[in-house]
């Protein structure tokens, strides 16, 4: 168990499954809770493995710290000027064979890719999102002459959704970090060794917070890593049993706003402290 001290001076929080309700909503209580520890001068971080185009109005609505920690820590979107500031791409003889591996690994393979320009996939991939005006459709060679920082991978092969993503990992090797948000996400590769923990550590570094200092929410294996990395690690209840077994906490659910719950119990303490 790591020692929960008194003082935390930033929050990190997944979305999906965590922050937000099953359904992807905010709840009323959430953006209170989240107000009220930002009046603290406690700084609230979302990171996601969603792109930049799917967490402005979220962070505009919260209030929270403008620098949103995108596609799995692949990308830092600046939400109040709209711009990327950190990216680490795949490079692209990895991530070219990276797509070799996984096409004779799994049957119907088809890629998408997430980049600081925007996003692309093949003709065949079918994903639950609304598709930008401005994305690209092609082949995933041609798809992968943009900078990728994120590949999504469908398929047609059946079996578990976790084993399936295990055996991915396996194949991909050292080319890149493989995981998934959720058994009906498709699986993601990034860049080897990028995580949500290292974007989490960069942007911590810019605002002089230790990793000690941090609260980490999370729901999924793709929030191990900063779940680790993190002083104090809380899951909602709903979240994967890799997570349950090794966060300091759970809290109630996404459904009953277990994130909104210890936030509004730091408020309590910190204004118990104040008298």
């Amino acid at each position: 168990m790591k020692d929960h001290g008194p003082a935390y001076r930033a929050v990190a929080s997944d979305l999906d499954g965590t922050l937000l309700r099953s359904d992807g909503s905010l709840s009323d209580r959430t953006i209170a809770a989240v107000e009220r520890v930002g009046a603290l001068g406690i700084e609230v971080v979302l990171v996601t493995s969603r792109p930049p185009r799917w967490v402005g109005d979220i962070a505009r609505a919260l209030r929270c710290h403008p620098l949103v920690i995108c596609s799995n820590g692949g990308l830092i979107y600046d939400t109040a000027a709209g711009r990327v500031v950190s990216e680490h791409p795949i490079p692209q003889s990895a991530a070219l064979e990276i797509v070799v591996r996984l096409r004779a690994l799994l049957a119907d393979v088809a890629i998408a890719v997430e980049s600081s320009l925007g996003t692309g996939f093949e003709p065949h991939y079918h994903g639950t999102w609304t598709v930008p005006g401005d994305a690209l459709v092609a082949d995933a060679v041609c798809l992968l002459e943009l900078p990728a920082c994120k590949l999504c991978v469908r398929h047609g092969e059946r079996g578990e959704h976790w084993e399936i993503v295990e055996r991915v990992r396996e194949a991909v090797g050292d080319l890149g970090e493989v995981t998934s948000s959720g058994p009906d996400a498709p699986i993601e590769v990034a860049a080897r060794g990028v995580t949500k923990a290292l974007a989490l550590e960069i942007l911590a570094e810019r605002v002089h917070v230790g990793s000690h200092e941090v609260i980490a929410f999370g729901d999924m294996p793709n929030d191990l890593p900063m779940l680790r990395w993190a002083g104090r690690s809380i899951a909602p209840a709903n979240a994967h049993s890799d997570v349950l077994t090794v966060v300091d906490e759970v809290t109630a659910d996404c459904d009953h706003d277990g994130v909104a719950m210890v936030l509004e119990d730091l408020v309590r303490q910190a204004t118990s402290e104040q008298r």
